[in-house]
């Protein structure tokens, strides 16, 4: 089969589109044919050498996928050939085929395509995880959803509207249109704003909730002092850096409040699977209806993949990134 293969740590221009041993599925595995799968962070860092696979995943990039099953295990039994899947990868996307886990194999939305499929697994189960399983979202609470136009804060703006919250986001200011549309009731532009100072007004000092932060040491303070009583904090990523100057922690006693961190990608196979389950039953029927949506805003041919990972980095993207595959 092809895969897109990086040929030394560094920038795009490492990417090349070569040949690679296709994957054979074992006995609980599907082997999918990839139509689409989409950009993630996680991509561009393994890219530069900086997030290696998980031990025993594919060394190819690519956590998510949508395509036709085309072979099966010989214990599978949920999934036959001809069947069109999407799922959550450890890695292994960018390629003619790849192999999930039937169980962790999702079926794709009602009335959706490969590139609308594709765009679902890795951002909806992150914010779902994020807001249900770890801060316990409840109605009516606030939530302040960091990188708004993300295609994790795109999913969780709209999760956490249909939780009956209230989503506030910081993006920048081009963005806030998508985010409000998508049910934001407040958007922050964080390069002409103190988030902090801004929400204390708008919440009357009451604070927010929940936090979904991506950004790490530049913005732990603020969000510390934003946090109102018993709020949670759930950090995802560190774009912004590990290290803070000057931090006062009084806020965590005072306040009572907890930080959780978390990542997907190195989570054991059962929970992902039970997070995916979770995911569909929750999610799906609300999909088909039209109230949740992937935000995809740009899909490039698998050729130019080098290009996708420019725009990516050069976070002008709303939404998600996409690649057709072997087309």
């Amino acid at each position: 089969m092809k895969a897109i293969q990086i040929k030394d740590f560094g920038g795009p221009e490492e990417l090349y589109l070569g040949d690679y041993e296709t994957p054979t599925p074992a006995a609980n595995e599907i082997l999918v044919k990839v139509e689409a799968t989409a950009l993630n962070r996680a991509d561009t860092l393994q890219r530069m050498g900086k997030y290696p696979p998980p031990e025993g995943d594919s060394p190819i990039m690519g956590l998510e996928v949508a395509g036709e099953v085309v072979e099966v295990g010989e214990q599978v039994i949920h999934w036959k050939i001809g069947d069109k899947v999407c799922g959550l990868l450890g890695g292994g996307g960018y390629a003619e085929y790849a192999v999930i886990p039937e169980r962790l194999a999702l079926p794709w939305p009602e009335g959706f395509d490969a590139v609308q499929a594709a765009s679902v697994p890795e951002v909806f189960l992150t914010a779902f995880q994020a807001l249900r399983w770890l801060a316990h979202l409840q109605e009516g609470e606030r939530v302040l959803i960091h990188a708004g136009a993300s295609g994790v804060g795109t999913a969780a703006i709209q999760l956490a509207k249909v939780m009956g919250a209230h989503p506030i986001v910081t993006a920048s200011a081009g963005k806030h249109g998508l985010c409000q549309e998508l049910g934001a009731e407040l958007a922050i532009d964080y390069k002409a704003e103190n988030f902090a100072e801004r929400l204390q007004d708008y919440t009357k000092g009451e604070g927010v909730n929940v936090v979904v932060d991506f950004i790490g040491g530049p913005y732990l303070q603020q969000n510390l002092d934003v946090m109102g009583l018993e709020g949670r904090m759930v950090l995802l990523a560190f774009l912004g850096g590990v290290k803070v100057d000057n931090l006062s922690i009084a806020p965590v006693l005072r306040k009572r409040l907890q930080i959780i961190g978390s990542t997907l990608r190195a989570r054991d196979l059962e929970y992902k699977i039970r997070l995916s389950s979770d995911l569909q039953l929750f999610a799906w029927p609300l999909f088909a209806n039209g109230q949740l949506r992937p935000v995809v805003d740009k899909v490039y041919d698998w050729s130019e993949v080098a290009e996708a990972h420019r725009y990516m980095e050069s976070n002008q993207s709303k939404g998600k990134i996409v690649l057709r595959v072997g087309t």
